[in-house]
């Protein structure tokens, strides 16, 4: 199948991992961002001419597609500025207009929905972040919100994906900031499209299973255990697969995508993409031209300082998380997810207070679980691992982080 490398071969993935097991490498988020600031200045530094064409295409792809999240018109917040670190949602919608096809008939939904939501925070000292993804099912309030018309939604209490739909991305971080108690400074929303070119520009990104994945809704088809190179569609088949994981629900979709964000962190942090201009400019593009980004992302002067502010951030204190929630309620929670409040508070209050924690487990083994070929820590490594064992725990959450190698489990 094209663009599906099976592989088994584990002594040779293991050897290539065993090279970067012990290298401190630059932080997953620090590696994105780069990755978007880099090929808008990477080609401004070559002094050709061909440079500046390259960076006036690329921000006038990031200036054509802002999209404001709050009422306030002021300049974007500076990074140094923001006290009690930042957060930067992503949403990834389902809309079929403009995709080809891809995820269904663009006629068949007239509607945009947010059923990829993760939030992304960064402590005020620049030593820890966490990036929540939140279930498009979990039933919330939904405050009053703006439409693109200028009504306003009456207070509702509905699944998170529907946000979209009642008045955009300002919308959906109005849903999140009421849900979580933290302001959200900047975010971005990118389509169908927007992670096929992105999968593409890297090469492609290795993940694990412990067995066959197959998901004809998905259009995705996992022969057999092991680890299989996804690229291009078959990374969005991937990433939308619910029937072909886990129990087939979203929560467990969600433990199966932190396998390919880990993944992807690995790939960009340790085969040089961040420093193959080429790999660079085509990762920006693809990001840049599927994208609509918040006033202060799409500004290249308040986006850069943003790589380095996390690029130093070790990947054992970059825990991907998922927000506490469970099924089997009644009434309004019927067939959703209900959220675990007491969970949830104890989590916020420890990343409100830039607190590192620890997860009592990798995965959740019934959408993710431990590699058990996860390779070994090099020995004559200079940097050792940093040590979690003494960070306070998050109780009844479940997630990794970007250390951490783990397998997606089938359905």
């Amino acid at each position: 199948m094209s663009g599906v490398t099976p592989r088994n071969d584990d002594e040779l993935r293991f050897g290539e991992s065993a090279r970067h097991a012990g290298r401190r490498r630059r932080g997953p988020w620090g590696a994105l961002f780069g990755a978007l600031t880099l090929g808008l200045v990477v080609v401004l530094v070559s002094g050709s001419a061909v440079a500046a064409v390259a960076f006036n295409y690329l921000n006038q792809q990031v200036q054509a597609n802002v999209v404001q999240i709050s009422d306030t018109n002021g300049p974007p917040p500076q990074i140094g500025a923001i006290e009690g670190g930042f957060n930067i949602l992503i949403v990834g919608t389902d809309t079929r207009a403009g995709q080809g096809g891809i995820g269904g008939d663009e006629e068949e939904v007239s509607s945009a929905l947010n059923d990829v939501n993760i939030l992304l925070h960064v402590s005020q000292d620049q030593t820890n972040a966490t990036a929540i993804s939140f279930p498009r099912d979990l039933v919330v309030g939904i405050p009053e919100c703006p439409d693109e018309d200028g009504d306003t939604k009456y207070y509702s209490t509905e699944p998170l994906n529907v946000s979209l739909y009642y008045g955009g991305l300002q919308c959906v971080v109005m849903t999140i900031e009421n849900l979580t108690g933290l302001p959200i400074q900047f975010a971005g929303m990118i389509d169908f499209q927007g992670v096929i070119h992105m999968s593409d520009a890297i090469g492609g990104v290795e993940v694990c299973t412990t067995g066959p994945i197959l998901d004809e809704d998905a259009g995705i088809n996992i022969p057999e255990a092991g680890t299989t190179t996804l690229q291009g569609p078959y990374a969005l088949a991937f990433l939308r697969s619910r029937k072909g994981v886990g129990d087939g629900s979203d929560l467990r979709r969600i433990s199966s995508q932190q396998v390919f964000l880990s993944s992807l962190v690995r790939k960009m942090t340790s085969d040089g993409t961040l420093s193959d201009p080429q790999k660079v400019f085509a990762l920006a593009n693809a990001a840049v031209s599927n994208m609509s980004l918040s006033p202060g992302l799409a500004d290249v002067y308040t986006l850069a300082p943003i790589a380095p502010a996390v690029n130093d951030i070790p990947l054992e204190r970059i825990t991907f998380v998922q927000y506490p929630g469970f099924t089997g309620g009644s009434g309004v929670y019927a067939g959703k997810v209900q959220p675990n409040e007491t969970a949830a508070a104890e989590l916020f209050a420890l990343i409100a207070s830039d607190q590192p924690f620890q997860l009592s487990a990798v995965g959740d083994d019934r959408g993710s679980t431990i590699d058990p070929n996860a390779p070994l820590a090099d020995p004559a490594a200079t940097d050792s691992p940093v040590d979690n064992s003494g960070l306070p725990v998050a109780d009844g959450v479940s997630g990794q982080t970007a250390a951490q190698y783990s397998c997606a489990v089938p359905y």
